[in-house]
């Protein structure tokens, strides 16, 4: 094959938690789940109102680990938003033509 490989699609996957998360991935969820729980343990009596209210943490967890299309999940997501909006915005050009415009300057 003249030295040449394939590499699957699907390779960076294997090196995931069941195909899908990272570990800071599942101490996100897990924490989200866990406060639930005690909330729902330690509250009683709450009207429907309340209840869906104690389920924020966990919901909160749910949809930070979630997949989502060219993006690992939408944490990863949300984390290069920030990164866009509030690194440095002007770019530098330096390309095949940077010495002709100094030139010019």
């Amino acid at each position: 094959m003249n030295n040449n490989y394939l590499i699957p699609a699907n390779s960076k996957k294997g090196q995931l938690i069941f195909n899908i998360f990272r570990p800071e991935d599942l101490i996100i969820f897990s924490t989200g789940v866990a406060i639930t729980l005690i909330l729902l343990m330690t509250v009683r009596g709450l009207s429907t109102v309340g209840t869906i209210a104690l389920l924020i943490p966990a919901l909160v967890a749910a949809m930070l680990v979630a997949p989502i299309p060219n993006y690992h999940n939408v944490r990863v997501l949300i984390t290069t938003v920030f990164k866009f909006f509030f690194s440095r915005q002007k770019y530098v050009w330096k390309g095949w033509c940077y010495r002709e415009q100094n030139k010019e300057e």
